[in-house]
């Protein structure tokens, strides 16, 4: 059972996330927060797998919610999703730096929201593709000049695991990375994990932000 968090400050959007995701036969709704600060004390109480992050809350906004709750070696186990109505590019790149596992917009479909829970909570990262697109369209306009500390982690990485990784910030799944290169799914996991732990990311959608710092993507 997949266990989840909500933290809006709008009852209404509560509510109506919650309704949806108790539909699930796998998912559980164990908590409601109400702004920033409640979700990071209910995350350290609860535990869930999955954090729903609004952005825009009193006290303490989701992204500064985020980083708590990213940062708790106690919470390594949850991943957190970022749900808003705001499509701008700096709560993108600042939920994604701040170690959130996704990025979504509330109007997604029912079907979405409980895919989003499920793809995040198996440790993958997960973006609207609207959210991938405007990324793309940042970083080919920043260039590719590498920050010191990134050229060198990526030195670490092997030729196959750059491919990886390249394909990893293109928002392929395993399965699709192992259709794409042609290896089992296994395997293509395991090239994840390898790269993972070299560049010291804590899950997939930190490899998506280093896929588009250095180029790779």
């Amino acid at each position: 059972m997949i266990r989840v968090l909500i933290a809006d400050d709008q009852a209404l959007v509560r509510a109506g996330f919650h309704s949806l995701l108790d539909r699930a036969d796998d998912i559980e709704v164990v908590g409601e927060a109400v702004d920033g600060l409640d979700a990071v004390a209910q995350a350290a109480r609860l535990r869930p797998d999955v954090v729903l992050m609004d952005v825009r809350m009193p006290r303490l906004d989701g992204i500064g919610a985020t980083e708590r709750i990213v940062a708790d070696p106690e919470l390594a186990a949850t991943h957190v999703v970022v749900v808003t109505t705001f499509e701008l590019d700096e709560y993108i790149h600042r939920a994604l730096r701040a170690g959130a596992s996704g990025f979504l917009l509330k109007d997604l479909d029912p079907d979405e929201l409980r895919r989003a829970v499920r793809v995040v909570a198996a440790g993958e990262a997960l973006l609207a593709p609207s959210v991938t697109r405007r990324l793309i369209g940042t970083f080919t306009r920043r260039g590719t000049a590498l920050p010191p500390g990134l050229a060198a982690a990526g030195a670490m990485l092997t030729d196959r695991e750059r491919e990886v990784v390249a394909l990893v910030g293109r928002g392929l799944s395993n399965e699709e990375i192992a259709a794409e290169l042609v290896i089992s799914p296994a395997t293509a996991k395991t090239h994840v994990s390898h790269a993972m732990t070299k560049l010291g990311a804590r899950d997939r959608a930190q490899l998506v932000v280093f896929a588009y710092e250095t180029g790779l993507v």
